[in-house]
């Protein structure tokens, strides 16, 4: 999801719920610590020079358990972070406390966000040599190791 969606969203919420894929609901009492862009430079495994903007939310869970983050209060944090750094229109990405800090992609069901697991893929298929029709089915677009893409 861009962030122009979350924009859009927002206004026709009453309340900010994260859930994750798994039914888990975000603690309602969670801060948005971090309004950022990542600019992310690098070469794929076909030796192809990529760039890639990311906007980053990061949601945190602290002890005030009376804290509730409004949506007109996220859209005003997001106005100000394309003000103050120059937000560009990117997929949003949320990064959330699991074991360590897990990295979502963003969804919208009708009536909450949803933290959306993300995926590896292979960006240089036509380098890798792996025909599509032999690769496992929840792989089919990503390389694998000793594929020769890698």
């Amino acid at each position: 999801m861009k962030l122009s969606e979350v924009k859009s969203i927002l206004p026709s919420l009453d309340h900010v719920v994260f859930q994750l894929e798994n039914g888990m609901v975000v603690p309602e009492h969670f801060h948005i610590t971090e309004v950022g862009m990542t600019t992310k430079q690098f070469i794929d495994c076909g030796g192809v020079l990529r760039e890639d903007r990311t906007i980053n939310f990061q949601l945190w869970n602290a002890n005030d358990t009376d804290h509730r983050l409004e949506p007109a209060k996220l859209l005003n944090i997001i106005r100000l972070s394309e003000e103050k750094i120059g937000l560009v229109d990117a997929e949003v990405e949320v990064e959330y406390q699991g074991r360590t800090i897990e990295k979502y992609d963003l969804g919208f069901n009708g009536n909450q966000f949803i933290l959306l697991a993300k995926q590896t893929n292979c960006l240089a298929q036509d380098s890798c040599g792996i025909p599509k029709d032999q690769l496992p089915e929840t792989k089919k677009n990503a390389c694998t190791p000793g594929g020769g893409c890698c």
